[in-house]
């Protein structure tokens, strides 16, 4: 028995040691403090008492304090002066180890710095303060007050029930009137920041089209209000104090503005002022009792406690503030667990942004129905079920100014507009006065150009498509326009403008939309394409006319160059057509000379006999069966060759009649329409450096592009080509300058319309519409879209197509294309060209044959001078040589004269007068050449003696009667 007692009492040890283990391993556990002191400053006794009642009421709610920790609070009264207020938090609460600080602010005591020098302090040790009633915009900074947060909303949180109300209504454009302090800018930039960011459906959209910002302490506003009265929003966003409020509603009645037709929507400040017109409608905070939220402040700084005590380990808070150096980190984890809380208080649901202010906070919707007659009509509470705040109001409950029950219009619907176009054929044709012109013609409008650069105005007369529109538009709706052209001639795009170094870039509209977006004009009537990127900003009607994107180039021209004949054939066959030319003429050569039948002359008709064929003739007769000239001399003799020629003969039929009919089909048979085959083209998806394409920079179809990812690489490449205006690419694609130009289909299609040259390429792509546009909350918008398409049941738009677009002249191209082209000079120059480089080679080479035959003639009579001067040399030579043979002769004579049978005389005399024979005319080049038949019975000479005779012959006549030779048997007498 007492061993299972004992066992017992072991296990329970272990068990609670085991326990304690565990619980001392968890952050936070171990050290925390088991007490904490909240500070409080706050502004009235009865606020003190409800403080520390609290106090003691939460350490006995288990739900938000764990066993063993305990509550003390610890306060000191506000004082007027912040720098004894921040000296009395030094003193009395900092000291005391405080891990929180409530403050409260009383308005009517004006003690505006002391909740902000007890966040100073406080923070500065990172010690959370938590306000009960400060609502000032400052409060929000984080920079400034590191460790504020409040459980009141501020001032600027209204702007988000304004658009709420104004959803509710239905109102879309407003005129916001504020102060120029913290607070009143800071409601404007809440509101358009909310207005972006929770608001996507543009059409219910609040846009601002008036801001008015005044100096605080107001004396009079009526020259504000004199420039709201021609606006078109007749709702007025007041934000002001209520001495401001007062003055402006003041003078706001003696302008009328606070009756029938117009609406004030006002924030709580304004809505005190003792002049506050009937059919206000203002808001209220649901419950601004001070009591309240010092409870819900107190349960969020317990309820953050308890968290933090499970999950981090709390450290004591600072005691001193003469140390400057302590950074108190359980302080800032703290002020980041108090943001995150989201309890039920009595205040509705408790939560709070980044900035540590209140969200969720409910207002009551106020209507001003007598005279300061204050009625709630409508709450902005927070819905459990969808966990989202929600505005509720009474319609039927509402008064609005003057005294009726019908919910106003919100605008004021002009009757006299300020209409912008641009130039763009043929929708708009634009045309400068002259000096002499001082009204424009019948079918114009007038339509001054205002240039925004150098501030001059020119005068200009409009006509065209979107002209006559606006002015059947004006009978139908019944308005009146000035029409004017766009300032800086673009449609408009999205840029970002380069603001001053504090501000940074802001993005805005520039061309058309910009002036619309502005609101320095009510109407757009151009062929403005309609595209998301606008309709974010600006309203359009139905199209007026349906459209699309297409692409414009040049027709394709066959080049007509020099050698155009040439291009039937291809390169590679004329070379072949050049050496076949030629071989025909070497083989006919060959064959006709060594035929047996080929190298002998034949005899013509007149006893002539006909020289053989030669390579000359063969190669002339071969061109000439080529090119069909009639062959007169140098044909073919033997049976081979005359086979070949037939061959040949029909090569050159078959090659010159293709030749003829392919001639023909390139220059006179229909061209190609187009050299692109749309937006798909391999050529467009992957620009060459030779085909160029472009369109205008910022357009809609700049902004198309923009869009599709597919075409992003024709894009980039196309994006450095772009052009201002559409009128230089199209000029360019007429020059050749540019390949192909995309545009809207409309403007194209008219170009090519009037220019047979132009030519559109493929199908319609990115389809959309032209329509009229108008400023965001437009009033004119039904009646404008209505009018439109009434105009297209009735036929109207159709006849302004026929009129103006299509001008028939799409007929006149269809008939040029189906007439057959003619050939001209460009397309035969070369031919002549041909002919005439024919007739100069001809009269260069007869020059190069006259020079040529000159320097043979003058070579032949050089050579005969020389010839001359050689034989008179030879004969000088021969001479001498003879008579010392004859001397040798003699003296053999005289050594053997007895055994001659004749003297020597007779001999002598018959070697120097030989006997000479009839020598014809034709061998007298030969005249001293002697035959054998010559000497055929006389005595033989030797070779000496012949020469030597011959050279007598020449120079020297016989005598007719030689005298009678005597003999005589001495002849010593004869020697030398």
């Amino acid at each position: 028995m007492w061993h299972k007692l004992i066992k017992f009492y072991l296990w329970t040890l272990i068990l609670f040691t085991f326990n304690n283990y565990v619980q001392l391993q968890k952050p936070g556990s171990g050290d925390n403090p088991a007490f904490f002191n909240i500070g409080g400053v706050l502004s009235n006794t009865e606020s003190e008492k409800n403080f520390s009642e609290t106090i003691a009421t939460l350490n006995y709610v288990q739900t938000y304090v764990p066993r063993g920790t305990t509550y003390y609070d610890k306060t000191i009264r506000i004082d007027k002066n912040p720098i004894k207020t921040a000296l009395n938090v030094c003193k009395h609460l900092i000291s005391k180890r405080v891990y929180a600080v409530v403050v409260s602010h009383d308005d009517s005591s004006g003690h505006d710095l002391s909740p902000a020098a007890v966040s100073y302090t406080s923070g500065f040790y990172q010690i959370p303060v938590i306000g009960v009633s400060s609502r000032d915009a400052a409060f929000s900074d984080k920079n400034i007050h590191v460790s504020f947060l409040r459980t009141v909303p501020p001032y600027y949180h209204q702007a988000d029930v304004w658009l709420e109300m104004l959803s509710h209504f239905g109102y879309t454009k407003v005129i916001i009137i504020h102060s120029s302090d913290t607070d009143g800018r800071a409601i404007l930039g809440r509101f358009q920041t909310t207005s972006q960011t929770n608001y996507d459906d543009i059409d219910v959209r609040a846009n601002v089209e008036s801001i008015v910002e005044f100096e605080p302490k107001l004396e009079s506003f009526t020259e504000h209000l004199s420039e709201l009265r021609s606006a078109q929003s007749r709702v007025y966003l007041l934000y002001a104090n209520k001495d401001d409020a007062f003055v402006i509603f003041r003078d706001a009645a003696m302008y009328n503005m606070t009756e029938a037709g117009h609406v004030w929507i006002v924030t709580e400040q304004a809505l005190l002022a003792n002049n506050t017109p009937i059919g206000t409608l203002g808001l209220k905070l649901n419950n601004d009792n001070e009591t309240e939220h010092i409870r819900d402040s107190v349960y969020v700084l317990a309820h953050a406690l308890k968290e933090m005590m499970v999950n981090e380990t709390i450290t004591e808070a600072p005691k001193d503030c003469d140390d400057s150096g302590v950074f108190w980190e359980t302080g800032k984890k703290l002020f980041h667990y108090l943001k995150s809380r989201n309890i039920k208080g009595r205040t509705g649901r408790v939560a709070f942004d980044d900035s540590g202010d209140r969200i969720y906070a409910e207002y009551d919707v106020i209507n001003i129905g007598k005279k300061n007659g204050l009625k709630v009509v409508g709450k902005f509470f927070f819905d459990d079920e969808r966990e989202k705040m929600r505005l509720k109001i009474n319609d039927s409950e509402i008064v609005w100014p003057g005294r009726i029950k019908k919910k106003p219009e919100g605008f004021f619907i002009p009757t006299h507009l300020k209409v912008l176009t641009i130039e763009e054929k043929p929708f708009v044709y634009v045309r400068k006065l002259t000096e002499e012109e001082i009204e424009c013609e019948e079918d114009e409008i007038p339509c001054p150009h205002f240039n925004v650069t150098n501030g001059n105005e020119k005068d200009y007369c409009c006509r065209g498509y979107c002209i006559d529109l606006l002015k059947a538009l004006s009978h139908r709706i019944n308005f009146t326009y000035d029409l004017a052209l766009s300032p800086d001639g673009q449609f408009g795009h999205y840029i970002i403008k380069n603001l001053s170094s504090t501000m940074g870039v802001k993005k805005e509209w520039t061309g058309l939309i910009g002036e619309l977006v502005t609101e320095r004009a009510d109407l757009i009537v151009a062929p403005l394409t309609i595209n998301p990127e606008r309709a974010e900003f600006i309203e359009f009607s139905k199209p007026f006319k349906y459209q699309g994107i297409t692409i414009l180039e040049k027709k394709p021209s066959r080049s007509s160059t020099l050698v155009s004949f040439l291009q039937p054939f291809s390169n590679t066959l004329w070379i072949l057509v050049m050496v076949s030319v030629h071989v025909v003429a070497l083989v006919l050569y060959l064959l006709d000379r060594f035929s047996p039948f080929g190298r002998f002359k034949l005899t013509n008709n007149d006893g002539t006999e006909e020289d053989a064929l030669n390579l000359s003739s063969a190669i002339w007769f071969a061109w000439g069966v080529l090119l069909n000239s009639g062959i007169g001399e140098g044909t073919p003799r033997s049976f081979s060759a005359r086979v070949l020629g037939m061959v040949w003969a029909g090569f050159a039929m078959i090659i010159v009649a293709s030749y003829t009919a392919n001639l023909a089909a390139f220059l006179v048979l229909e061209r190609p329409k187009t050299k692109l085959s749309g937006i798909n083209d391999a050529r467009l998806r992957n620009t060459m450096e030779n085909l160029t394409c472009a369109t205008v920079k910022g357009s809609a179809v700049d902004m198309y592009f923009r869009r599709q990812v597919e075409l992003s690489n024709m894009y980039r490449t196309m994006e450095a080509n772009n052009y201002e205006t559409a009128e230089q690419a199209i000029q360019d694609v007429k020059d050749g300058k540019l390949m192909a130009f995309i545009w809207d289909s409309s403007r194209l299609e008219y170009e090519a319309a009037k220019d047979c040259e132009l030519v559109t390429a493929g199908e319609l792509f990115g389809r959309s519409g032209y329509g009229i546009g108008l400023q965001k909350g437009s009033p004119w918008t039904d009646a404008v879209t209505l009018a439109i398409l009434d105009f297209h049941e009735s036929g109207f738009m159709e006849a302004l197509d026929k009129e103006w677009i299509f001008h028939g002249n799409i007929q006149q191209c269809e008939q040029f294309e189906k007439t057959p082209n003619t050939l001209g000079l460009k397309n035969m120059a070369g031919v002549f060209i041909l002919v005439g480089a024919g007739i100069i080679g001809g009269i260069g080479l007869i020059i190069i044959e006259v020079v040529y035959k000159k320097h043979q003639i003058k070579k032949q009579k050089r050579m005969e001078i020389a010839r001359h001067a050689a034989d008179k040399w030879r004969g000088t030579i021969e001479k001498r040589k003879h008579l010392r043979q004859s001397l040798a002769m003699q003296r053999q004579y005289h050594v053997g004269l007895n055994s001659v049978t004749k003297s020597i005389s007779q001999v002598v005399d018959k070697n120097r007068y030989p006997t000479l024979t009839h020598r014809g005319p034709e061998r007298a080049w030969n005249t001293g050449a002697l035959s054998a038949q010559d000497l055929s019975g006389r005595q033989r000479l030797n070779g000496d003696d012949i020469q030597y005779n011959i050279y007598n012959n020449r120079h020297k006549k016989p005598p007719k009667k030689p005298p009678i030779p005597t003999y005589a048997s001495d002849v010593s007498h004869l020697v030398v």
